[in-house]
């Protein structure tokens, strides 16, 4: 695979201030009382769809960490055929689909939203969707600049 520049040495400051943008989500979702595990599903499949390998590797890693399953990171792709994942995670990856589709969907159905706003708080809901956004955006610059995995 060719080298590429990285996005994110290029231009520091700005990767800083994204990166901030994502430990605010975080913390937010951690305020809003939600699961951290919750937060890295949401991280992991944005990246899954996104094609970045880097984050998939990150997340699924940092998953494992904060004690998910195995069995429930090799699932997540198929997560709607399996009762594995509770409501509130179901309503978060669904809500995550959705972001990450927007440029084949141009929308966040209906349904999706009240599926979410029923089981989050709103406080929960926009630390979800926070996350969601500046993962999106995380996977952009690695996708765009082929990022290597780290060494483990």
């Amino acid at each position: 695979m060719s080298e590429r520049i990285q996005l994110s040495a290029g231009l520091p400051e700005a990767y800083r201030h994204l990166a901030a943008a994502a430990r605010t989500a975080e913390k937010a979702a951690a305020a809003a009382g939600l699961d951290q595990r919750l937060i890295e599903l949401v991280k992991l499949r944005t990246s899954q769809l996104n094609g970045c390998a880097y984050c998939v590797d990150l997340h699924s890693h940092d998953a494992r960490e904060l004690g998910e399953t195995e069995r429930r990171l090799y699932l997540l792709p198929a997560w709607r055929e399996t009762d594995l994942y509770s409501e509130q995670e179901r309503a978060a990856l669904e809500l995550t689909e959705a972001m990450a589709k927007l440029s084949q969907t141009q929308d966040v159905p209906d349904e999706v939203y009240r599926q979410a706003t029923k089981v989050f708080t709103e406080e929960q809901y926009v630390a979800v969707a926070w996350a969601a956004t500046t993962m999106n955006a995380l996977n952009r610059l690695g996708v765009t600049s082929r990022k290597p995995l780290e060494a483990r």
